[in-house]
Order: structure tokens, then sequence, then C-alpha cells
């Protein structure tokens, strides 16, 4: 019998959700969106066979003994079930300690369970019986198992005085109550789940509190393989916790509104099992918005901070080089599960030709209107701007501090266009020769493939227009058509703008474009109607 998932969203197509016996979901979002609403939610709708384990869950033990009468523990497990429905329940646990007590007492009462159905076929004389009850294995010895494969070195057993006992390595024992939390932590979710009466929901809220994902990833996979008869419903932080659980489906969701403590419905979106894309691209896009934008470089260069300012309503994710941008944009627009997901990229200009950049827009990457993304933050415009805010300090002239600025940076050029020109025919026939290799396709037929080397005309023809653009102290230009990180220019007009570092000033352009609404919407505007189509 299915598990109701429903819950009211503002995607028609996932609000009717439901759980099989066997299967998984993940609730993978950030802060805030609404996921733990969201299990309370799951719980209600399937109170009669629901067992929650929550976020706020005490993962330390009274006792390792039994604490509890058996019509004590029915007692506390109906007032635990009446208070779950409660709101409250979302964030505070009146039964925390009660929790743990249950565990212990339900691994107890399984292992005697099991202990007294083989005793009763031995004295029955039925060794059939006594055989098949034997073949049953008691909670602690599954849990045993899935320790040692998650590579937690203990071994948990019940000795005298109906005590959980715990030895490490082969050790002395000692009171389970004095495991490490992260291995409590794993005993406690264990035992909840071993315990679990056929036909459960299980609803476990942050799994990966107090536990390293090596062992978290283990532990849980083979949970689930053990309880095929449950349903799972797992929230979580952890983006690669769902990419290691086969056949685990993904809700995403995005945020929620809220009538005063209650929510009243969920923006939310559904990463099937089976969608045909690779892990590492699942990976950025399990915690992205609807809307991606793929940009070159890594967490720490300048593209993220930048084109998280220009177009806030993206998630901004780096893929290193214009070829990773490129094929994430194809790989993550070819998957049909993501019927919720526009994805976009950036890539630097790098000299491509207006052919080149025509066609990367067909597949949904924007190359820059200049070389490289420092160009967006030395752009004259830019500069103009800084050297005002600067002005304002200094008292003078900002025309003549940003004139002082640009003209350094032309000079520091000036004695490099052939260097930085050859720096430009190296990339650009890289490219080239990179673009004409053969596919396997092209391969097996045999075709003779040439590869034309035109690096001395590019690089003659880059300095011609490198040291026209010098002449006519065109700055703008200079940043078409050169790496201009690979001189002293940066640096140089950093200095005349009263700057110690690049970095500095860098800093000082993005608190400008978070300030000025103008500044803003200059460079946007550079990248032509890209702000627009994210913007729908």
């Amino acid at each position: 019998m299915p598990f109701n998932l429903n819950f009211p969203a503002q995607n028609a197509e996932i609000s009717q959700l439901q759980l099989e016996p066997g299967q998984m979901l993940f609730v993978l979002g950030a802060n805030g969106t609404g996921k733990s609403s969201l299990m309370h939610h799951f719980a209600s709708q399937n109170r009669n066979n629901v067992r929650k384990i929550s976020a706020h869950r005490q993962t330390w033990m009274n006792t390792d003994a039994l604490d509890m009468t058996p019509a004590k523990k029915v007692q506390t497990e109906q007032s635990i079930k009446n208070t779950d429905q409660a709101q409250e329940a979302r964030y505070r646990d009146h039964y925390a300690a009660q929790r743990a007590s249950m565990t212990i007492y339900e691994l107890i009462d399984a292992e005697n369970v099991r202990a007294r159905s083989m005793q009763a076929a031995y004295d029955a004389g039925d060794m059939g019986r006594l055989a098949e009850a034997a073949k049953v294995e008691a909670p602690i010895a599954i849990i045993n198992e899935l320790l040692k494969q998650s590579n937690i070195p203990i071994i948990i057993s019940i000795q005298k005085n109906e005590r959980v006992m715990a030895s490490k390595d082969g050790g002395p024992e000692y009171s389970a109550a004095e495991l490490s939390d992260g291995e409590r932590n794993a005993l406690l979710i264990a035992g909840n789940v071993l315990t679990a009466p056929p036909g459960t929901l299980l609803i476990i809220d942050e799994p990966e509190r107090h536990l390293h994902r090596s062992i978290i990833s283990p532990l849980l996979s083979q949970l689930f393989e053990r309880r095929s008869d449950c349903g799972f419903v797992i929230s979580t932080h952890d983006h690669d916790l769902p990419l290691e659980v086969t056949g685990a489906r993904t809700l995403l969701p995005r945020s929620c509104n809220f009538d005063g403590q209650n929510v009243q419905g969920w923006e939310a979106d559904e990463l099937p099992a089976e969608t045909p894309i690779d892990d590492i691209l699942k990976r950025d896009l399990l915690g992205a918005r609807r809307k991606i934008l793929f940009v070159e470089g890594t967490e720490s260069s300048l593209d993220k901070p930048l084109y998280s300012l220009i177009f806030p309503m993206v998630s901004v994710i780096p893929k290193g080089n214009c070829r990773d941008v490129e094929q994430a944009v194809v790989g993550s627009r070819a998957g049909e599960g993501f019927h919720w997901l526009r994805a976009f990229g950036i890539a630097d200009g790098d000299g491509y030709s207006p052919d080149q950049i025509k066609v990367k827009r067909q597949k949904g990457t924007h190359a820059l209107p200049f070389y490289s993304v420092e160009a967006i933050y030395f752009h004259p415009h830019i500069i103009r701007g800084i050297a005002a805010r600067q002005a304002n300090v200094s008292g003078d002239d900002p025309t003549i501090i940003a004139e002082r600025a640009l003209n350094a940076g032309v000079a520091a050029i000036a004695d490099h266009t052939d260097r930085l020109s050859q720096k430009v025919a190296k990339k650009a026939v890289r490219k080239l020769i990179l673009d004409q290799l053969p596919n396997d396709d092209d391969l097996m037929d045999g075709q003779t493939i040439t590869i034309a080397n035109d690096a001395q005309a590019i690089h003659a023809a880059r300095k011609v227009e490198l040291d026209a653009a010098v002449a006519d102290n065109d700055w703008e230009t200079i940043l078409t058509k050169c790496p201009v990180r690979e001189s002293a220019a940066l640096a140089d007009i950093s200095g005349k703008l009263g700057f110690r570092r690049i970095e500095d000033y860098e800093k000082a352009v993005r608190r400008l474009l978070s300030q000025d609404n103008d500044a803003l919407a200059f460079v946007r505007g550079l990248f032509g109607n890209l702000f627009d189509q994210l913007d729908r």
C-alpha cells in the first residue's frame, strides 16, 4: 500500500506524490525552504504508520538498560503519536529522552522475542520450526554487521540485567551509553529503523548529524536494503547523499509560504531517480534554483561573486574552463527529467569570432564581449565610477583620476603587445585544433584529418590590432583583444585609483555594483538580453 505524500505545491505535477514500500525520497533544500514543515506534513498524513527520527533528536542515553515497563512503553508511544501532530513538533520534542529509551527497549525486546520463539520450538521438539526461528536475525546482530560495513569498529551486545553493552576492536565491554556521539547516533538510527513494524513510513530528518558522510552513506544504504517493506523520506543538507543511494528520488523545496505557524504551500520540484545525467552535474543541480548559470573559474575566482551580483535570480555554478561550461549547459538541457530547469552559461570571449559566439549562444552559452572577466571589473565605465567614489574622499577631480588610471593601463600594455599577441594566437590555435578533432564515427570512417596551424597569421593580425589600440589610447578595445591580467596593467590601474592591491579594487567594484543601480544596469547591458532571459 503506497504512502500518501501529497502537499500543496505550485507545481501541480508533484503535488500528488506517493511512495511505495522499498522506495526512498530525499528532501534536499537550503535553510528556510520549509523542509522541516514538509517532513511534519508527511508525518501527519501517515500518522497511523509513521516513525519519525527528528533533526533535534537526543543522541545520548539516560541508561543502557530497560528503564520502562511494557505498559509505560505503550503509553509513551501513544503520547508521542499525539504530540507529533502538533505544529510545535516541527521544532520541539517533549519526549526526546523517552524516544532513546524506547529504542533500547525495542532492541532488547526483539532479542527476547527471538529467544523465546526458539526456546518454544525447542521445547516442543519441532526442529524445523527451531531452524526457521534461528534464521530470523535479531536487530542487534544486523546492527553489528551494518556498523562494521559502515567503518564503525564496535560490537553491540545484550548482557546481564539486559544491559546494552559495546566493545571496540575486541576490547573490554563498556556501557553503550558511553559511546561517542556519532556511534550512539548510528546505533539509535539503526535501532529505530530495524525495529519498525512492516509497512512503516520512516521519516529521517538530517541523518548526517554527528556522523561523517563516509559512515552515514553506507549505513543508510544498507538500512534501506534491510527494510524494503518500509518507505523512507530523508531530509538532508548533504548534496551528495542522494547520489549515493541507488534508485532514490529527490524532492527540491525552493521556498514556502507561511500563514502564522502553518505553511500554506511550497514551491518544489522533483528530480527523478532515473534522470539520465552524470553524477557531477547532478551534484551541481541538486541545490540550484530553477535557473542556473554556469560560469568559468572556481568558487574562489573572480567570476562567481561578480555574476552573482549581476544575476541574483539564478544559481551561479563555476565549472572550470569554457569547454566545461558548454558541456554543463548542454548536458543539463538534455536531461529530460529537468522539466523545471533552465540552464545558461557565460564564457570568456577569448577572441571568438562573431560566428562562433552566435553558435555558442544558440546552445545556451553567452561569450563575454571581452577577452576575459577582468574586462568587466576594469571597463572604462566602471573605472570612472570608482574614480568618482575615490574623489569624494580625496577631493580630487574624478575625471583626472580616471584618465590617469586608463593611461597607466594602456602604458602597461604598450611594450608587451608582441608577447600578449602570441598568447592569444597559441590559445586560439589550440581551440581550433580541439574543435576539429574527429568524433568516433569519423575515426572509423578512416577519413584523413588535416588541421591547419594559423598561429603566425593570428599572431601578426592581433599584434597589429593591439598596437593600433595602444596608439589610440583605447583601453576598451585592448580589453577585447588580449588577456590583460597577464600584464602589469591591472595593478597599475588599481594603484592610480588609490588601491594597494588589485583585490581591494575588485572588492570596491563589487560594492559599487551592489549600491549603484546605474552601474549595475550598465554591466548587465554588456550581456545583451541575457538578464531578461534569466528574469522571465
